[in-house]
């Protein structure tokens, strides 16, 4: 089943077998990228392949399979995407948090985590995150890793901010309040240009299947 198609390649939900045991996998294909794009379409592809590398055995994380010939092929986590789910339920922003801490520590910042359809909500309300093609991969965690780590909290406390606001604690509040240097800077001039280049020239946009992309 394909869930994705554009200028990147494609991503399909397709059958795993290992031995007599067959499962769902999530495939994400370079190869059917634009020429011109491909190179950049491994390299966010390869960049993903790390980061679930280095966070293997973390729950709410998918599990690399492997990455192979432009292919990264990751284990499928059924669940809805945070904009169909709409959780109210604090439980799941306090268990969205600790996995975050989780990768983290691992880490590994995920970097994308303003977009809701890298939220799921899975059955049982615990959290879950996929898509790490612009995660950072630190094993010092730096100051970079930190400022980035900090805004994947704050991105987290947006959505908890439109779905559940009354659980804001007073230091959620002041977080939300104070976005780093490097979230100003992007916001004034960056995204502008990130924009203008996905959606003007790559015709997609950050929501781009958020209707109806159910399941990842």
């Amino acid at each position: 089943m394909q869930l994705k198609s554009d200028l990147f390649g494609t991503v399909h939900r397709v059958e795993w077998r290992t031995g007599p045991d067959v499962t769902f996998i999530v495939e994400r294909d370079t190869r059917r990228a634009r020429w011109w794009l491909r190179p950049f379409a491994r390299h966010l592809a390869r960049r993903e392949a790390r980061a679930l590398c280095a966070l293997q055995g973390i729950r709410g994380v998918p599990a690399l399979h492997e990455f192979a010939a432009g292919v990264l092929r990751r284990a499928w986590i059924e669940g809805q995407p945070l904009q169909l789910a709409r959780p109210r339920d604090p439980r799941y922003f306090r268990d969205a948090l600790a996995l975050l801490r989780r990768v983290h520590r691992a880490g590994v910042a995920h970097n994308d985590l303003a977009k809701e359809t890298n939220w799921l909500v899975s059955a049982d309300g615990r959290a879950a995150v996929v898509d790490f093609q612009l995660a950072l991969r630190s094993r010092r965690r730096g100051r970079l890793f930190r400022v980035l780590a900090r805004e994947d909290i704050r991105h987290l406390l947006k959505h908890k901010r439109t779905y559940c606001p009354r659980q804001l604690t007073a230091r959620q509040l002041q977080m939300l309040a104070t976005p780093s240097l490097l979230n100003r800077a992007w916001m004034s001039s960056g995204k502008k240009v990130y924009t203008f280049v996905t959606r003007r020239i790559l015709g997609w946009s950050d929501r781009e299947g958020a209707g109806d992309r159910k399941w990842n």
